[in-house]
């Protein structure tokens, strides 16, 4: 209801100041909570690009292998047009990854659409993968001899985000990082066919037809339709990838979630281009469930991303 009230129907402006009202925003955690810490640090201020840095300090002693724990770069969701990285949902689960990967997680607060459109959001989540790469930050742990193992990682717009930021990722020569997979919590891909659960299930939390409609109008440039190759990955319009060394990827679905059928034909798609995926679907979920941490399948999930991490660390 927030999204529909603040969002002009054709996509071309957001009510920001009313926006703010429903998406609550967390400080930086200077203070460990449950042996986390988290500090903001600047990318480029001319976009005002930054990220959320959250260190577990178990993890970031001087003589403690520090040099073993992963990198998760996470792109937060909303549709490419709302929430940021410091969110309070985002803050608490890029926290929970933190403390149980255990990892060093990089919340990229990325431009929004409809103010920044296409391909704003893919520049912002490699520019900060380059800035990484490139620099010294005060709460990363030190890079060793060998390149630091890092995964992209996100949900919803972010998921979509993480599939493409991983496109370039992998044709990049970084100095310090080693990619080792994609995390795609629900992905939002999508194309001008209406799938059978777009069709079937209406009336679900946060997702509707309507909504993602609207939410690819307000992020593509004008004039490009949803069979774009950023939004239907593996449509007519698609790049191949099958020669492209592109990683391991996990693959989250809900069975309560329109957008499943779109996520299912990017798994086919990975597999169909020789690319290694692994798909997990909990069958009584919504999309967006792993906001919540009381529910059921929230400490599973936990579990199937701390074993994928762990099974993909580069060597």
């Amino acid at each position: 209801m927030s999204v529909d009230a603040v969002s002009r129907p054709d996509g071309s402006a957001v009510n920001r100041r009313l926006m703010s009202l429903f998406d609550p925003k967390a400080s930086p955690s200077t203070k460990p909570d449950k042996g986390v810490v988290s500090s903001d640090i600047m990318v480029d201020t001319t976009r005002k690009l930054w990220f959320r840095l959250y260190t577990n300090t178990a993890t970031s002693g001087p003589h403690d292998g520090q040099t073993d724990t992963p990198i998760i770069v996470y792109f937060h969701g909303g549709g490419f047009a709302f929430m940021a990285a410091n969110s309070i949902n985002y803050d608490n689960l890029c926290k929970r990854l933190a403390r149980e990967i255990p990892a060093v997680v990089v919340s990229v607060n990325y431009r929004l659409s409809p103010e920044h459109r296409f391909p704003s959001q893919y520049e912002d989540g490699f520019d900060v993968l380059k800035f990484i790469d490139n620099s010294d930050i005060d709460g990363l742990p030190a890079f060793g001899s060998s390149k630091k193992p890092f995964f992209v990682a996100g949900d919803s717009a972010g998921g979509n985000l993480a599939h493409h930021v991983a496109l370039r990722a992998c044709q990049h020569r970084f100095s310090r990082l080693n990619l080792g997979g994609v995390i795609a919590l629900q992905p939002f891909f999508g194309g001008e066919e209406r799938t059978e659960s777009e069709l079937k299930l209406v009336g679900v939390p946060l997702i509707s037809v309507k909504r993602t409609d609207w939410m690819w109008k307000a992020f593509l440039p004008h004039g490009c339709d949803r069979d774009h190759q950023v939004v239907n990955v593996f449509g007519p319009n698609s790049v191949d990838i099958s020669d492209l060394p592109f990683p391991a990827t996990l693959v989250v679905m809900g069975g309560f979630d329109p957008l499943q059928d779109w996520q299912k034909k990017y798994v086919e798609g990975l597999k169909k281009s020789g690319k290694q995926v692994h798909a997990v679907e909990y069958p009584n979920t919504f999309h967006g469930f792993y906001a919540f941490p009381e529910l059921p399948e929230s400490p599973l999930l936990l579990a199937e991303i701390k074993s994928f991490v762990h099974n993909h660390l580069p060597h």
